[in-house]
């Protein structure tokens, strides 16, 4: 395959580009090295001479047009991350995670000398919101977004939309409703839904990939909208409080990026022509304060746990993925636990230079905008 991978010097992309050069692939790269994502403006030293490289933004359609050329494949993975950032930086994510987009199939369907057959585009379990969960009363439910008077009141699970009771969670399936309760959720939604309808009108293969809570080796830092094990990490190096929201019940579905790496590389593999959305996840479940104490305990650090009962309006308070679509699709099961994994993850963190992060500034950005409540 010749293969172009958009926001492939990431964090996802230069784990999946250093698996497509073992598969023998041909791979470019276009990504625009952004400060907040990148430590520097560099390809990792091992992928330099060995892939071509577009240093640009993905809405520039000159470029893409360069890139795309002669590619018969395109992961698209360059987006803005970050849910509560999401919810203040409004123009910036519909610019690059909508326009970058539109930008991309523009080319794809419009250039006649376009002839790509496959793409495959990162979408996210955000887009869900909640997802799934189970009432007593009224069985499966998906519920909306939590009330400001529930979480002020310490009130933190979800309740049915119904009889207004707690409900409980459920493995979250490729069916359940779109309910994306931030920004940037909504965004991942409409990317997915635009590059599903224009396979479909075009005929070309593509498949939406809702990569879960992914992490591992080579994730940044010192970004403080990278995800809480990075975070965390950060914090415990340096003795740091590390402030665990809500009660620390809240759960999310953590997959090690080698697990999220063959699960695309399969797709990718794969010689058939499909337009759908899959889960990528493990399945499980894992606690916030689970990992905030076993990130402590590692780095036998100082840090005190403090549970604040603080919440960010857009957050959701449980997640985990149903795998049956991907079992049947590729036969996919996660290799790693997560215990396996994040010791693989602090093992690399423990060697890296200690980096200031950019926390508590993210913090009363959003504090400031009345979206962080104390």
């Amino acid at each position: 395959m010749n293969i172009l991978v958009t926001g492939g010097a990431g964090f996802i992309g230069t784990h999946l580009v250093r698996r497509l050069l073992r598969e023998g692939c041909t791979v470019a790269v276009l990504d625009s090295f952004i400060s907040q994502v990148h430590e520097n403006e560099e390809l990792a030293n091992d992928l330099a001479n060995h892939v071509e490289l577009y240093r640009g933004d993905v809405r520039d359609r000159e470029l893409l047009s360069q890139a795309l050329a002669n590619r018969d494949t395109v992961v698209h993975l360059a987006a803005e991350t970050g849910t509560g950032q999401s919810m203040y930086e409004v123009v910036r994510y519909q610019d690059v995670n909508i326009g970058g987009t539109a930008a991309l199939i523009d080319c794809i369907v419009n250039n006649g000398n376009c002839r790509v057959s496959k793409l495959l585009v990162a979408s996210s379990r955000a887009i869900y919101g909640e997802g799934k969960y189970s009432c007593l009363s009224h069985g499966t439910v998906h519920p909306i977004g939590r009330r400001l008077e529930d979480l002020n009141a310490g009130h933190y699970e979800p309740v049915c939309p119904s009889c207004r009771v707690p409900c409980f969670p459920e493995a979250t399936t490729e069916d359940s409703p779109a309910r994306p309760l931030s920004f940037y959720g909504l965004t991942k939604h409409v990317q997915e839904e635009m590059s599903l309808m224009f396979a479909r009108a075009h005929g070309f293969s593509t498949y939406a990939l809702r990569y879960q809570n992914v992490y591992g080796p080579g994730q940044s830092l010192r970004n403080p909208y990278t995800g809480i094990l990075a975070i965390f990490s950060s914090l415990a190096r340096s003795g740091s409080p590390i402030q665990i929201f809500e009660d620390g019940r809240e759960s999310r579905d953590f997959i090690f990026v080698e697990d999220a790496v063959e699960a695309t590389w399969r797709f990718l593999a794969q010689d058939c022509n499909s337009v759908a959305s899959f889960n990528v996840g493990t399945g499980q479940a894992t606690a916030v304060l689970q990992v905030a104490s076993e990130i402590v305990q590692f780095f036998e650090s100082s840090s005190p746990i403090l549970i604040t009962g603080a919440f960010r309006q857009g957050d959701i308070r449980h997640n985990f993925c149903d795998l049956a679509r991907i079992r049947e699709a590729i036969a996919f099961e996660p290799r790693y636990s997560f215990r396996e994994g994040l010791q693989t993850f602090l093992d690399w963190a423990a060697m890296q230079e200690r980096i200031p992060l950019q926390y508590e500034s993210s913090l009363r950005e959003m504090r400031e905008r009345g979206l962080f409540h104390e």
